[in-house]
């Protein structure tokens, strides 16, 4: 929209990022990651994952909550991972 601040755009889906935190062995984990790496993929966005047993801080945060992804760094959701809900983060 012309006019409009910078801040108030949305980024395009490509220039974003998705990341999921999770850990080995869980099953959460793995149905998360299957999400997050199919609607990534549709939408030509970047994933990337992290391990919550490599990293103090994120323990710290989220040991309650993996598996979680974060868009562009803020937390969109923890345990299952909705694709449609994903999609419009991401799109809208």
């Amino acid at each position: 929209m012309a006019g409009m601040s910078p801040l108030f755009r949305r980024r395009p889906a490509q220039d974003r990022v998705v990341t999921l935190i999770r850990k080995p062995g869980c099953h959460l984990c793995d149905d998360a990651q299957a999400v997050v790496e199919k609607v990534c993929a549709d939408l030509g966005v970047r994933w990337e994952q992290k391990d919550i047993t490599e990293d103090p801080r994120l323990h710290d945060q989220y040991w309650e909550q993996i598996p979680v992804v974060l868009i562009d760094g803020e937390q969109h959701t923890f345990w299952r991972v909705d694709e449609g809900r994903l999609r419009r983060a991401l799109t809208d």
